[in-house]
């Protein structure tokens, strides 16, 4: 199992930047595909971004593009997400995900990942 915990979440004006961390326990961190999800209020969980076991493959979801970086750090067992240029439509709680893969593969979907954090606030003021 692998416990999963995020920060670096808060209050930023718009066009402001925040970069979320994801910790993993375990020994295994380089063996899982991780992902980053949100949740707005009212809304399902979507896909923000994801990176590959190795290389580091890296996908993003078309609305951060551009303004978002995932990265990782096996050596620190540590997940990234660097946000720039916020809008306020970013504003969510961020859920980091991880599951075990193969090289090169990443996921976009919620039901593909079996371990999650407990999720960080993220909100954009206007």
């Amino acid at each position: 199992q692998v416990q999963l915990v995020e920060s670096g979440g808060g209050l930023v004006q718009a066009g402001g930047s925040l970069r979320l961390s994801c910790a993993a326990s375990g020994r295994t961190f380089s063996s899982y595909a991780m992902g980053w999800f949100r949740q707005a209020p009212g809304k399902e969980r979507e896909f923000v971004a994801t990176i590959s076991r190795s290389p580091g493959n890296t996908y993003y979801t078309d609305s951060v593009k551009g303004r978002f970086t995932i990265s990782r750090d096996n050596a620190k067992n540590t997940m990234y997400l660097q946000m720039n240029s916020l809008k306020p439509e970013d504003t969510a709680v961020y859920y980091c995900a991880a599951v075990a893969a193969p090289y090169y593969m990443y996921y976009t979907r919620p039901h593909q990942y079996d371990y999650w954090g407990q999720g960080t606030q993220v909100t954009v003021s206007s």
